[in-house]
């Protein structure tokens, strides 16, 4: 590996972050003699971030940690529009009621891994509407607008892809790299942010903003991306039987995350240590050498770092303790998943599909009921054969509650009131 002069860029190598960069060794350079300032943009499309989010937040994680300044671009403008990249189809519109709650949630998120202080290299938030809000259409299109080539903006895969499957793109969507590369010039004038960083589907949009920094005010500016990450089945990162992973307690408890993570598959251990905690890279070597059952134990400490930077060591070690109680002693941990149902409709029986499905141990009632019919499915400890088959105040334990397993690692609890 080629020596690196900054800490970034040397953990961004040797943890494989690294993707594509419009200039490392500019970067490397400008990393190793003052604090920079780079930005990630996150639209407010949801509640909260979900897993496939976290390689970004842990960037800007290691960006601060190496001594620098990330700023959290929040796409209160953009997310009216709705980003194309990676997508077949146009994002649902938002209202901009909606916008603000999910961008308050994701502030939320950003608050367990960023230090937001007054330093050099505190943290910032950025709404992109306290500027995108107040632009004029003419007048934009004049003085930015020229800058864009259209038969250059074709050939970018977010544009291209779409094309090529026939599927539509609306010219509401063909601005959005526009505006990206406009939030870029904006940052560098506001924060002399000079790198941008994101997915690997978002290069072309970075480095357009590069261009348009270069010929409006003359500005040096940079891009960066990352990988693709896809587990070693060839799976989308963070995306379930249950569905997103989400980085809120509120949408997935601190449990259901710590069991995400110790579900890893074998083959993707040591790479999601490197990228997802903060051991080092010596003990990650020692980690990922295990083989055979030994190899759970490098899972759990996984589960354990990763739980503990997204929610605490509270959470983590409640957690933790429930998947012990669960699974040496058989029992139902306190931290488990817990949904509440009345007692008047336990009275009446619901069909075990439904009640796996509204548990979240399955996506949808169709997803339930093959879990069931393929006997993934338990009851108290019990296999369940039938997906109709009613579950009733009869099921419940003395303590008021009854236990659904999906699989030998999933499970909820089901609490009547």
């Amino acid at each position: 590996m080629p020596e690196f002069r900054s800490e970034f860029v040397r953990t961004l190598v040797g943890r494989g972050f690294l993707h594509q960069c419009t200039d490392l060794d500019a970067v490397d350079a400008l990393a190793s003699q003052q604090p920079m300032t780079a930005y990630i943009g996150f639209d407010c499309t949801a509640p909260s971030l979900h897993v496939g989010s976290l390689v970004s937040i842990m960037l800007l994680r290691r960006l601060q940690r190496s001594g620098h300044r990330p700023v959290v671009l929040l796409g209160g403008g953009t997310t009216r529009i709705g980003d194309p990249s990676g997508r077949d189809e146009a994002r649902k519109l938002l209202s901009d009621e909606s916008i603000r709650e999910n961008m308050a949630g994701i502030r939320r998120v950003f608050a367990n891994f960023l230090d937001f202080d007054d330093g050099p290299t505190g943290a910032l938030t950025v709404n992109n509407a306290d500027w995108l809000d107040g632009l004029a259409y003419i007048p934009f299109l004049r003085d930015f607008g020229r800058h864009f080539s259209v038969n250059r903006m074709l050939t970018f895969d977010s544009v291209k892809l779409r094309l090529e499957r026939e599927q539509p793109l609306s010219f509401l969507e063909f601005n959005y790299m526009v505006l990206q590369a406009y939030d870029f010039l904006e940052l560098a004038r506001r924060f002399d942010c000079t790198l941008q960083m994101g997915g690997s589907d978002q290069w072309g949009n970075i480095v357009s903003g590069c261009e348009l920094g270069r010929r409006i005010d003359g500005r040096t500016l940079y891009g960066l991306t990352t990988p693709l990450i896809t587990t070693a089945s060839g799976a989308k990162m963070g995306k379930t039987a249950a569905g997103a992973v989400w980085l809120s307690e509120e949408l997935l408890s601190p449990y259901g995350y710590w069991q995400f993570w110790r579900n890893t598959e074998d083959g993707d251990v040591g790479r999601f240590l490197r990228l997802f905690t903060e051991l080092p890279l010596s003990e990650i070597e020692r980690l990922e050498k295990l083989e055979g059952a030994e190899i759970n134990a490098a899972k759990t400490v996984l589960a354990d770092e990763a739980t503990r930077l997204c929610h605490g060591e509270a959470a983590r070690a409640t957690a933790a303790e429930t998947a012990r109680r669960t699974f040496a002693d058989e029992g139902a941990g306190d931290a488990l998943p817990t949904i509440e149902v009345s007692r008047d409709e336990l009275e009446a029986g619901i069909p075990a599909f439904e009640l796996f499905r509204r548990a979240g141990l399955a996506e949808s009632g169709g997803a339930a009921r093959r879990l069931i019919k393929g006997g993934g499915a338990r009851l108290n400890n019990t296999p369940l054969s039938e997906e109709t088959r009613p579950v009733s105040l009869t099921d419940a334990g003395a303590d008021g509650q009854l236990k659904l397993s999906a699989g030998k690692k999933r499970h909820a609890l089901v609490r009547i009131v």
